[in-house]
């Protein structure tokens, strides 16, 4: 199983992107299907995750969205009103044994994207 990250890219503060993550290989459906960042000297973070609904950070609920395409084994991360602070890079992760209480862990995914930088500049 692979998952391709894309998307990523400078942007200006309260601009957009849209990232997007591909599996490919194996199981390609996933139960659980999540975004994480880890910015420059801090730890990894939870943004956004679906498993039957969707679970999003404080710092990005009202601005983030995350999607999932079925079809065509993607999983998006619409991001609006970008700030400074939303700087990072950015990693798809997918599990099929994550449950809720479990959901913002990294520790939850086996399964991990390369990871794509985004750059927000004030």
């Amino acid at each position: 199983v692979q998952l391709q990250a894309s998307g990523g890219g400078l942007v200006q503060a309260g601009g957009s992107l849209r990232l997007s993550c591909v599996v490919s290989g194996g199981a390609s459906r996933f139960v659980a299907m999540a975004w994480f960042r880890q910015a420059p000297g801090k730890e990894r973070e939870f943004v956004a995750a679906f498993r039957w609904r969707e679970y999003y950070a404080d710092s990005v609920k009202g601005r983030f969205t995350i999607s999932r395409d079925n079809a065509k084994n993607t999983v998006y991360l619409q991001m609006n009103s970008l700030k400074p602070e939303d700087t990072a890079v950015y990693y798809c992760a997918a599990d099929n044994g994550v449950i809720v209480s479990t959901i913002s862990k990294g520790s939850a995914y086996d399964y991990w994207g390369q990871g794509t930088e985004v750059t927000v500049s004030s």
